[in-house]
């Protein structure tokens, strides 16, 4: 069962159902936990597994988008990176600050938990440290002690011409292997701007895979690497991502990363 640390209106969550550039009904927010536990998580899984990547069909609504689209011109963020400044690409994006407004600590903790298990089979399967616990609030602790304590979840603008070049969202030595995008735009007010993901594959050449999202729909992807069964057991792959060059309209995404960063 998931349960979401403090409801609405406790400390970390701001008046009910409100954070600041826009509204978020305590109705809505109150199903969020719901939406989440019943995502098909054996289909996620299976797709995990042989993709790297996964979506979730739409679990935010056209007016749950909008209002997180309205918290990017606010003050509730701890940085502003322009990429072309840091030769990551075009556009923009900020990262929240702690507290984070209630929706994104809510998606934060709700998917962290459907995902552990899956990050602790792959850990078991690279043969990699997995001690994942079942809520992130513990995995938080666990990065703040490793020195990790800036947040990582962040609002993503692109415009025309813009795009995100191939990366990985690493911050630290703790990395959970998964993190989710959230698409909070309307495909219907942008071209192009595809999600991208590839794959480095030991001794073969890379593979690409594009997802193209609706809005409110989560594409849930590798961070840095994945287990894949060959003919001698698993062995690792490598993965990037990004998202292609927007032709026309603008694109916004809720980036959400499950570990911290120094």
């Amino acid at each position: 069962m998931i349960e979401m640390g403090d409801a609405p209106g406790g400390a970390a969550g701001g008046a009910p159902g409100d954070f600041s550039g826009g509204a978020w009904p305590a109705t809505h927010l109150a199903t969020l936990p719901a939406r989440i536990a019943a995502l098909d998580m054996a289909a996620i899984g299976t797709a995990l597994n042989a993709r790297g990547c996964a979506t979730t069909g739409p679990l935010l609504t056209p007016a749950e988008c909008a209002a997180l689209v309205a918290l990017y011109d606010g003050e509730d963020f701890r940085s502003h990176i322009i990429m072309a400044r840091h030769g990551f690409g075009r556009g923009e994006y900020k990262y929240f600050a702690d507290p984070l407004p209630a929706p994104v600590r809510w998606l934060r903790e709700g998917l962290y938990e459907v995902l552990a298990p899956v990050a602790r089979d792959w850990a078991r399967r690279m043969g990699r440290p997995g001690d994942y616990p079942a809520r992130h609030t513990a995995y938080a602790a666990a990065c703040h002690a490793a020195g990790q304590t800036r947040p990582t979840p962040l609002l993503l603008r692109y415009g025309p011409g813009d795009y995100n070049c191939l990366h990985q969202d690493l911050y630290g030595d703790l990395h959970f292997p998964l993190q989710a995008a959230l698409l909070l735009t309307s495909p219907e007010d942008f071209e192009g701007g595809e999600f991208v993901l590839t794959e480095q594959r030991p001794r073969m050449q890379s593979r690409a895979e594009v997802v193209t999202l609706r809005q409110g729909e989560a594409v849930i992807f590798a961070v840095n690497e994945r287990p894949v069964a060959g003919a001698r057991g698993d062995y690792r792959v490598k993965l990037r991502h990004g998202v292609s060059r927007l032709r026309t309209g603008t694109r916004h995404t809720l980036g959400v990363i499950f570990h911290d960063a120094k």
